[in-house]
């Protein structure tokens, strides 16, 4: 009873998550002061902001590619989560001088080995469909 996700729900979130993200993030920048409750609120507004950006990307990236099992909306959202993550923390380690080109490709090897392993879980436990006796006629 797998069915297919519609792009309604994940346009609706990621319009929100984007306005807000990126309206917050703009609002940090232009308006306060660069103190430790200012930093933090931009963190949290460039994790909502990318991860607004990167949800119909993945999920776009979802429909063109499909895998079998079907992949479920939590799949998409973490994924998304991901980008959101990672470019979050490109962005904290910028502040002191420690991005080079080997750790971006690093922490993308490290999230992309993270989500693989958890994709490796998720179908390992799915469970199958039985079927009884009867249906075999």
């Amino acid at each position: 009873m797998e069915e297919k996700l519609e792009f309604k729900s994940f346009g609706i979130s990621s319009l929100a998550l984007t306005l807000i993200g990126f309206g917050g993030l703009y609002f940090i920048i232009t308006q306060t002061v660069p103190l430790v409750p200012a930093r933090w609120a931009f963190f949290v507004f460039m994790f909502m902001g990318l991860t607004g950006i990167a949800l119909p990307i993945v999920y776009f990236l979802h429909q063109r590619f499909p895998s079998e099992p079907l992949v479920e909306s939590n799949v998409i959202m973490r994924q998304s989560f991901w980008v959101g993550v990672y470019g979050t923390t490109l962005a904290w380690l910028q502040l002191g001088n420690l991005v080079t080109l080997n750790v971006m490709l690093v922490l993308a090897g490290g999230i992309i080995l993270a989500e693989y392993f958890i994709r490796l879980r998720e179908k390992a436990n799915r469970k199958l469909p039985t079927f009884s006796d009867d249906d075999s006629s």
